[in-house]
């Protein structure tokens, strides 16, 4: 190698091979270092006197890059910048870059596609796609305009594939509750921390009666189980089936996107039964598919017999996937430190086995040197590695997570039999193309978000620190220190390293959970420092060993061990959970969440000084946080639970005791802190009730939460918000001259307050479209005019938004279904004598 000259892999040859570096970077192999220089291109010796003139034609032509390269060295100051971006461009271009952005535009089209209000046809996608690629080709010469449409055309295919992954699965979901006699197969049996079963069954046949749209699959809770039905099992019983239900507040969670991509029809529980019926055959899969499901059930029992309390249960959750029966409060306490992470089987607990796995297979060739020197016995260690990820993954239940995970590691894994890295950009890429093609669905959940962005962030932060390393000067005499030195140093490198890995994957992380849960892990770090050494060190190690142990009956003690180690998790987590402060933190802006995605898209996909152009992104992101509107009102989709915001960090709520796990989600959102629960009128009449109510309200400034009376309540608020819930429209109508939003509990009524400004919202409207929130302007009440007739005070007028607007989607179609949605009355047993009158729709009442 010559001063300043290039070092090429053809000129290295044989010498070069040899005397490489075994750790070298592999984006040093495809491109040239950044401060490279390049040699001047050869030219001729030309005879003396020749002219300029001459001398310019003769002399040979640059090659492209040569000339954009001289053109770059002369551009006047004010464009160096321009300059030093476009070389800093190419550079990546040349690194791989372009390669790692495919993910991000699959994940464009796929967010895009579920982001739509009405389902894109085949014929318009398909003529994008064709489109799209015709027109990369046809610019395949140019270089920018190329990678423009190649761009544009990964971002169709992901909308592509989400709508192709739609049409396939099609899952069969019930828009309405029914009672039915079902027969079906036994696929998974789960113990419910409140001791229910609860179970997933494949629907063979329904009578009492026959339904024409039949689910394939639904999940279905008992009381008591049989000993003997077991997975594979043939059941019939009475049950009760309900149709999901939809986003708990508008772009929250939503249960029939969950069951749709997840195959389930319908959910609900047993009247009578479940019992054993008759066995019928069933094909290979689904027997092979049973017996790895009852395996599943017997170690799980295993190890809740040899455990015992919730210490079994989390064992039993970590090593085959069973985690319904951890007490609730567990898991809270989990949520609240930031380590819930450690419960669900993902690329955590792969990493480890896969770890635990090759250092025991290291340290078994390390007993042969002979053998050793001879094989590459770092790849036999990859390769049983691989085998017992893939094991672990079939005992585990595979579950979404758990797949995604292995199909990360697997490519890692894959990568160091074929002599490359493990850890970087390019392998989680590819392991991110292969989830999407699988699983589109999974972008918009916040498990795919979430393991994503930590493992780039943890890999480019990876790579950055090995950067740093390389330029640092190599010490060329070491200091031999002692013991107790040693084992001080290795000790201090490993909490150093937990802790840097802990603040990596935290800061990556953290917005997604507070976009998706509207809540933050303030203690995170600490808790972290303090679980995971024991996790890694004793629990993970321990249950693989227990796992190996167990087909010889060896596993107990090891058990007990694993055991030990889950009680010092749940014991500090409980206690860093009693320091941590209020984890709520209020809704998050969308925008914020997409300059964090962009921030973190270029810090960790760019090796040159581009990384700073993630921090204006950044920035942005961190300035847009405190921009989202929190709702006023927020009402669920059944009509029956109203909370509304009151000063000072409280909400009140219509009903004593509500869903707690919508109301967790509402005061999150909400960020409150105090729930004010209603109190009971002494008026027994709805109708005088409502009228005494609002005659007080005029002269009352403050409320203390909803006030009730039967079915009817009503709440006022200093800033003269008047919201009333009314069982039906008489008692509505009573309130329509004064009141800001009424919410009707009748499908069947219409808004008896058509000359009002009030806002009605009826349940009929609430089973079509979703919950609802609404927003009222914010105007000084200090100012507000009084009118002559309504003596509160002239509230902005509301904004009542759906969770559901536009066409239904395919998750959402069964909703029109519904005899709420189609404005009838609740389903009542036909008497012979009296039989019931069946509605009749007008033109009016048909849905949209």
């Amino acid at each position: 190698m010559q001063g300043g000259g290039l070092v090429t892999l053809s000129s290295a040859g044989s010498h070069g091979a040899k005397n490489a570096p075994f750790d070298v970077s592999e984006r040093n192999l495809f491109a040239l270092p950044e401060a490279t220089a390049l040699p001047a291109p050869h030219a001729p010796a030309l005879p003396e006197g020749t002219s300029p003139a001459l001398s310019s034609e003769l002399a040979p032509l640059p090659s492209r890059r040569t000339r954009f390269l001289q053109a770059a060295h002369v551009t006047l100051p004010l464009r160096r910048f321009g300059r030093s971006a476009s070389l800093a461009f190419v550079l990546e271009m040349e690194r791989g870059a372009g390669f790692l952005l495919v993910p991000v535009f699959l994940s464009i089209g796929v967010v895009f596609y579920f982001s739509m209000s009405q389902e894109p046809r085949w014929t318009v996608l398909l003529g994008l796609t064709g489109a799209s690629a015709v027109l990369t080709w046809a610019v395949r010469r140019h270089h920018k305009i190329h990678l423009c449409c190649l761009a544009l055309l990964f971002c169709i295919s992901g909308v592509a594939l989400s709508k192709f992954q739609t049409w396939r699965l099609d899952t069969r979901v019930i828009g309405s509750d029914i009672t039915v006699r079902l027969t079906g197969r036994v696929v998974e049996i789960e113990d419910m921390a409140s001791g229910r079963k609860r179970l997933t069954i494949d629907v063979v046949s329904t009578e009492r009666p026959k339904l024409r749209y039949q689910p394939e699959r639904v999940r279905i809770s008992a009381r008591n189980l049989p000993p003997e039905i077991a997975a594979g099992s043939d059941v019939t019983g009475l049950v009760r089936l309900l149709p999901p239900s939809g986003p708990i507040r508008p772009d929250s969670y939503d249960t029939s996107f969950s069951n749709y991509f997840g195959g389930i029809g319908a959910s609900g529980f047993f009247l009578s039964g479940p019992k054993l019926s008759e066995q019928t055959d069933a094909p290979l899969a689904t027997r092979i598919s049973a017996a790895i499901e009852r395996g599943r059930q017997a170690v799980a029992g295993r190890i809740r017999h040899s455990i015992g309390g919730p210490e079994g249960e989390i064992a039993a959750a970590l090593i085959v996937g069973v985690r319904a029966g951890i007490p609730e409060e567990i898991n809270e306490a989990m949520r609240k430190t930031g380590i819930y992470h450690i419960i669900s089987i993902s690329g955590l607990h792969m990493a480890l086995v896969a770890g635990t796995v090759m250092g025991l297979m290291r340290g078994l060739f390390a007993a042969f040197p002979d053998f050793s020197s001879r094989h590459p016995v770092r790849k036999y260690a990859a390769l049983t590695a691989l085998f017992a990820i893939f094991a672990y993954l079939l005992i585990s239940g595979m579950v979404v997570a758990a797949v995604r995970s292995f199909i990360m590691l697997a490519v890692m894994l894959v990568a160091v039999l074929f002599d490359g890295s493990a850890l970087t950009m390019r392998n989680l890429a590819i392991s991110a193309i292969i989830v999407i093609l699988v699983t589109p669905h999974e972008v918009v959940g916040p498990s795919f978000q979430m393991s994503f962005a930590a493992t780039a962030a943890l890999v480019g932060a990876y790579a950055a620190w090995s950067d740093y390393k390389a330029r640092r000067p190599v010490a060329r005499f070491y200091r031999k220190s002692g013991l107790v030195r040693s084992l001080t140093r290795a000790l201090v490198t490993m909490m150093v390293g937990l802790a840097a890995t802990s603040v990596v994957a935290g800061v990556a992380t953290t917005l997604y959970a507070a976009w998706h849960f509207q809540r933050i892990a303030p203690l995170s770090l600490l808790a972290n420092l303090a679980v995971m050494p024991v996790v890694s060190i004793i629990v993970m190690p321990f249950a693989v060993f227990a796992s190996l142990a167990m087909p010889f009956g060896l596993d107990g003690p090891l058990l007990q061990i694993m055991g030990k180690g889950l009680t010092a998790v749940i014991f500090l987590s409980e206690r860093i959970a009693d320091m941590s402060p209020v984890d709520a933190i209020g809704l998050i802006p969308p925008e914020a969440v997409l300059l964090a995605t962009i921030a973190l898209v270029i810090a960790t996909m760019t090796t040159t000084w581009l990384r700073l152009v993630a921090l204006p992104f950044a920035i942005g992101s961190l300035l847009t946080l405190g921009s989202a509107r929190t709702p006023d009102i927020l009402i669920s989709e059944d009509a029956r639970l109203i909370t509304v915001a009151i000063e000072g960090g409280q909400v009140a709520v219509n009903r004593p005791r509500p869903n707690a796990f919508t109301m967790d989600n509402w005061s999150r959102a909400m960020d409150a802190e105090t729930v004010l629960p209603p109190t009971r009128a002494k008026q027994p009449d709805e109708g005088i009730f409502l009228q005494d109510f609002i005659a007080s309200a005029r002269q009352e400034s403050k409320a203390a939460g909803f006030v009730c009376s039967g079915k009817t309540c009503a709440l006022r608020s200093p800033s003269g918000l008047l919201v009333v819930q009314a069982p039906d429209a008489a008692t509505a109508a009573k309130a329509c001259a004064h009141a800001t939003v009424i919410v009707i509990e009748d499908a069947v009524t219409r808004s008896p307050c058509q000359k009002s400004q009030a806002i009605v919202v009826t349940r009929r409207e609430l089973a079509q479209k979703g919950s609802a929130e609404v927003y009222l302007e914010k105007i000084d009440t200090a100012s507000a005019v009084v009118s002559a007739g309504n003596s509160l005070p002239i509230i902005g007028e509301p904004k009542v938004r759906f969770a559901i607007e536009g066409n239904y989607r395919p998750w959402h179609t069964q909703r029109r279904y519904s005899r709420e949605a189609r404005g009838l009355p609740p389903y009542e047993r036909k008497v012979a004598s009296a039989p019931a009158e069946t509605p009749v729709l007008s033109a009016s009442d048909k849905i949209e």
